[in-house]
C-alpha cells in the first residue's frame, strides 16, 4: 500500500508540475506576442493558485515574461506591460500571500518609463527560437497599416512550416512584406536559396529593413541571402522580374483595398506571361474582412485569365492569434 500510495502521490505531483509548466508557457507566448489580456488563461492561473496555495507560479510567470532577457532586449509596449503586471498583482493579492517584491519593482520600473511609438512583438517558433519584430503600437500609423503583423501573415508562416518543399532551395519573392514576419520565419527555418522582401511605403520599408537586419543579417548562423526591395506593383519592370526569377511568390493580407487589387492582378498576369515555360508557384493568404472586396479580387483574376485553387489543408496553429476570422489561402495558376 505504501508503494502504491507513493506512486499515486508522484503521479499527482507530475500532473501538477505539468499543468504549471503549461500555464507558464501560455502566459509567456501570449505576453511576447502582445495578445489581448482577456485571451490569457486567467482561470487556469486562478485554479493553480487555489490548489497550490503559493505564489510560485506567479514568480515563474514573471521570470518568463517581464524579467526575461527577451523582454529586456525587445520589450512589448509599456502600456501593455503595465496592464499585465497590474493583473498579476491583482491575482497575487487575492491569494493573501507574502508580497512579491519583484512584482512591485517591475511595475515601478515601467511606471517611471516613457512610452515610445515602437514596441516589439516576439513570436516563438516550434524550435523554441524567438523572432522579435519592431512594430508600431498603433494599428494605423503614419498613413499606413504596414507597421504591424496581421493574422494572415501569421497563418502563412504556419502554412510554410508545414510545406517546406515550396520554400527549401527556392528563390522566394514576397509581395507586401510589411514588418517581415513570414519571410523571417521562412529564412530561419526552411533554407530558401534566396529571399526577396518587398514593399512600397518608404516608412514600412525602413522598418522592414531594420527587422531583417536584426533577425537575419546580423544573426549568427544565418546563411540565406536576403534583400529588401521597393516595389510599386504598377512600376515593376520586366528587368526586375527577370533578375529575380522567383520560384515561389507569396503575399499575405494584400487584398484589402479595391484600389490596389487591379495593380496586384496585372503584376501576377505579367509574371505568368513572362515565365510561361517555368511558372513560379504563387500563393496568397487573405483575411476575408469584406467579402465583396475579396470577390472583386477573384473576379479580377478571372478577367486576367488566371485561375485559383483554394488550399483547404488544415494548418497547425503555432502562433497566438484569433482564428475566428476567415483566413483563406489560394494558389494562383495560369
Amino acid at each position: 500500500m505504501n508503494v502504491t500510495h507513493h506512486v499515486a502521490v508522484e503521479e499527482e505531483q507530475n500532473i501538477i508540475d505539468n499543468t504549471r509548466k503549461e500555464v507558464t508557457r501560455i502566459f509567456q507566448v501570449n505576453f511576447f506576442a502582445m495578445c489581448l489580456l482577456n485571451t490569457f488563461p486567467w482561470d487556469l492561473l486562478d485554479r493553480e493558485l487555489k490548489s497550490s496555495k503559493t505564489s510560485d507560479v506567479i514568480s515563474e510567470i514573471l521570470e518568463k515574461t517581464c524579467l526575461n532577457a527577451v523582454c529586456r532586449e525587445n520589450p512589448p509596449s509599456l502600456k501593455y506591460r503595465r496592464r499585465f503586471l497590474r493583473e498579476l498583482i491583482k491575482r497575487h493579492e487575492m491569494l493573501e500571500a507574502v508580497p512579491l517584491d519583484a512584482l512591485y519593482e517591475a511595475l515601478g520600473e515601467v511606471m517611471c518609463a516613457q512610452e515610445r511609438d515602437t514596441c516589439y512583438k516576439t513570436y516563438l517558433l516550434p524550435t523554441g527560437d524567438a523572432v522579435s519584430l519592431a512594430e508600431n503600437v498603433a494599428v494605423i500609423s503614419q498613413g499606413t497599416t504596414g507597421l504591424v503583423t496581421w493574422d494572415a501573415a501569421l497563418y502563412m508562416a504556419e502554412w510554410a512550416l508545414e510545406n517546406t518543399h515550396i520554400f527549401k532551395n527556392k528563390t522566394v519573392l514576397e509581395l507586401g512584406s510589411g514588418v517581415g514576419l513570414t519571410g523571417i520565419v521562412v529564412c530561419r527555418t526552411l533554407s530558401p536559396t534566396k529571399y526577396i522582401f518587398s514593399d512600397c511605403h518608404p516608412i514600412v520599408l525602413q522598418r522592414l529593413r531594420d527587422n531583417v537586419t536584426n533577425c537575419l543579417t546580423n544573426r549568427r548562423g544565418n546563411s540565406v541571402p536576403v534583400c529588401v526591395e521597393q516595389q510599386d506593383w504598377q512600376n515593376v519592370t520586366d528587368e526586375q522580374l527577370q533578375r529575380i526569377q522567383a520560384d515561389t511568390i507569396i503575399a499575405a493580407d494584400v487584398v484589402y483595398d479595391p484600389d490596389i487589387i487591379s495593380c496586384l492582378v496585372k503584376l501576377l498576369a505579367r509574371v505568368f506571361d513572362k515565365f510561361q515555360e517555368s511558372h513560379p508557384d504563387v500563393y496568397i493568404a487573405s483575411t476575408v474582412r469584406n467579402p465583396q472586396t475579396y470577390d472583386c479580387f477573384k473576379t479580377e483574376l478571372e478577367k486576367a485569365g488566371l485561375k485559383h485553387d483554394i488550399i483547404k489543408d488544415a494548418v497547425t496553429q503555432v502562433f497566438p492569434y484569433n482564428r475566428v476570422s476567415t483566413i483563406e489561402m489560394i494558389k494562383i495558376r495560369a
